[in-house]
């Protein structure tokens, strides 16, 4: 399987969608998605698929700002034992830490940075190239994350500052209306920032053993992902290193305290190898950076690793049969 996202989490676009009135059972016949994964905590779907999902929908709707009702339908259930993790929390800074140690629960598709000062403290939401950075999913994630502040902190929270790296929309009143804090556009980082006040302020819900609890069950969820997963693991490595040029089996093994014989020997063990998963992860970014953003074939050239444009041009050929100019004229 190919980058995943926790399948219960999909439920709060679903809801959101079908706020507006679509046809979700049809929607989900469509992606070919089993409702009975939307309820299953060991269920994933790859990534790839629930940013097509986010897409449809905003394509079907009329709304730019339909993402900000993910706010009304989060609950721990769509993020498993995290949500419960983040509701036992001792206080929003170690709820927002917890997330961003254990975010890969939910997605492989992003990270989490954060940033404090004296004054504030700051989550930034950060995409991995898999990422089609769709604006309604920053937008969601905001919402959600505003939400799940809410129910630990109380209806008085608000947050100090959003900034959305998405451009303005023509009517940012839905954003004033629901985080009732400045908000900026086309700014460098997608930001979600509280007071350092409002961090450290002990919540009524803490419960430090029910945490700690919740973490043991996520650090074991994701043991048996690892586990499962080499594949995988090469293939995320793989997409970090490429910018710098000269990814390796030994480059990659390093990265996963693997010497160069186990790490051949654990693929061969899938039925893969080192340069199959090399020329898929090339190939599925390629595509992707063709068709869904603004770079330029020298860009796309220094982010896959090549070294000019005409050695990525004679793989992606290899590859797909087709020219990167073709295929990115035909959309």
């Amino acid at each position: 399987m190919a980058h995943t996202f926790f399948a219960p989490t999909v439920k709060i676009t679903l809801k959101v969608l079908g706020a507006y009135g679509v046809d979700t059972d049809a929607l989900l016949k469509q992606f070919e998605i089993d409702p009975k994964k939307l309820n299953d905590p060991q269920a994933r779907l790859p990534y790839a698929l629930v940013d097509q999902l986010w897409k449809t929908g905003a394509e079907m709707i009329d709304d730019p700002a339909l993402g900000l009702k993910a706010a009304e339908f989060w609950h721990p259930t769509q993020m498993g034992p995290l949500g419960y993790a983040w509701l036992s929390s001792n206080d929003l800074k170690s709820a927002m830490y917890r997330f961003k140690r254990y975010v890969r629960v939910l997605t492989e598709g992003a990270d989490i940075e954060i940033e404090e000062t004296p004054k504030t403290f700051t989550m930034i939401l950060k995409h991995r190239p898999i990422a089609t950075q769709q604006p309604v999913r920053v937008d969601a994630f905001m919402a959600i994350m505003f939400a799940m502040c809410q129910a630990n902190f109380g209806r008085s929270f608000t947050p100090y500052e959003i900034r959305f790296k998405h451009a303005k929309p023509e009517d940012i009143t839905p954003y004033q209306t629901l985080f009732q804090c400045p908000v900026v556009f086309g700014a460098s980082e997608n930001c979600f920032t509280i007071t350092m006040a409002d961090a450290l302020k002990p919540l009524e819900g803490a419960h430090p053993q029910l945490a700690k609890l919740h973490d043991q069950v996520i650090i074991d969820y994701l043991a048996q992902i690892e586990q499962k997963d080499i594949v995988e693991q090469v293939k995320s490595e793989i997409i970090k290193q490429l910018p710098n040029g000269d990814v390796t089996d030994s480059t990659v093994g390093q990265a996963l305290y693997l010497n160069e014989r186990t790490l051949q020997r654990r693929l061969k063990e899938h039925g893969t190898t080192f340069k199959t998963l090399m020329d898929e992860v090339r190939e599925d970014l390629a595509s992707t950076y063709i068709q869904e953003s603004n770079l330029s074939m020298s860009e796309i050239s220094y982010l896959l690793g090549f070294g000019n444009i005409s050695s990525f041009s004679r793989a992606f050929k290899r590859w797909t049969g087709t020219s990167p100019s073709q295929l990115r004229s035909s959309n």
